[in-house]
């Protein structure tokens, strides 16, 4: 056996004998003690002297009480599954490598976060009538660990942003588990327990960083904005508070950001009006430099001559026409110019 320690509970990794082959030791046994049993009786029913009585006991014992037992101790262990094992509640082993095993009969496999139970009805089985016999509720136990990659996702939460607003927010947490012992003896439940601090870890860090990033400050840090940044750092905060349950997170994910109802209402309307503010001056800045090139250009080659009130009257109109919001109506003056 080998030995992994991480910190707190050493894991200890069981190589244990081949499943198959005390299969087939035990029932050869338990085939010759059966004949050894009968051929026993026989005899004493014959009144044969000699040890039969010995025999026929010795048999027995092996062929009703000790077989079963040995046929306890066989273990199948799939890809990507561990069986924590305990002997009169001291920690053996663990059983990590997919195959067939035998291990001592008397271990029992520990895992306290599957001791919950589901109800449903058996498969093919008709939904009951309204006011008739309920569906059996069925202890759902599997006592061995997967060591896969899975996926939490937890409920939204409403929590207040750096600014105190109150945003929805939700995340998806891949993770796996990569020390059973300290999964299943750290702590009571590893799953709840990785549900809780990752509530807590989320709450913490949304609280630190604003929704959307201000116009003031440079190179500020937005949960809209640098959602990658916080989502690796949530990662790393979540990875530090399961540290003590032999939990492995591989990435973290924001999957859901809004604003709370009761203001989202408000805070469209100033994206809203942020977003018009912003295309307006771009517009002005546009038509400012048109402006500009027009009264160069006519300047430049000497087609009109200006003065300073045309030149403002002719700086006024080109504002209104590319600055406008609808299409404009020219009048064309058919008269004298002054």
């Amino acid at each position: 056996m080998s030995a992994i320690n991480n910190g707190g509970q050493q894991e200890v990794v069981l190589r244990p004998a081949s499943g198959m082959f005390a299969l087939i030791a035990n029932v050869l046994l338990t085939l010759v003690s059966l004949s050894g049993f009968i051929l026993a009786l026989y005899k004493i029913q014959e009144g044969v002297p000699g040890p039969w009585l010995t025999i026929c006991i010795a048999f027995g014992i092996y062929a009703f009480l000790l077989a079963p037992i040995l046929f306890a101790g066989l273990r199948v262990i799939k890809p990507n599954e561990a069986l924590v094992l305990t002997l009169f509640g001291r920690y053996t082993g663990t059983l990590k490598e997919a195959g067939f095993f035998f291990v001592n009969p008397f271990v029992v496999a520990f895992n306290p976060a599957s001791s919950s139970t589901t109800s449903g009805r058996l498969a093919g089985e008709p939904a009951p009538a309204k006011g008739g016999p309920q569906s059996l509720t069925l202890p759902l136990v599997n006592k061995k660990i997967s060591l896969k990659a899975m996926t939490l996702n937890n409920d939204k939460q409403k929590i207040n942003d750096l600014l105190g607003n109150p945003i929805i927010i939700g995340i998806v947490v891949i993770w796996r588990v990569v020390n059973t012992a300290k999964a299943v003896f750290s702590v009571d439940n590893y799953t709840e327990y990785l549900s809780i601090q990752t509530d807590a870890a989320l709450r913490n860090i949304v609280s630190l960083y604003p929704y959307d990033a201000s116009d003031t400050v440079d190179n500020e840090k937005s949960l809209r904005g640098s959602s990658r940044e916080i989502a690796e750092r949530l990662r790393e905060e979540i990875q530090a508070k399961v540290e003590l349950a032999g939990l492995e997170v591989m990435e973290a994910r924001i999957t859901h950001l809004s604003y709370a109802p009761e203001i989202a209402a408000a805070m469209l309307q100033r994206q809203q009006a942020s977003a018009i503010i912003d295309a307006r001056q771009m517009i002005v800045e546009g038509a400012v430099g048109m402006v500009e090139m027009a009264l160069a250009k006519l300047s430049e080659n000497d087609l009109v001559v200006l003065d300073e009130e045309r030149k403002a009257a002719m700086v006024s109109n080109l504002l209104v026409v590319l600055c406008g919001s609808k299409d404009v109506q020219p009048i064309v003056n058919s008269g004298t110019l002054y």
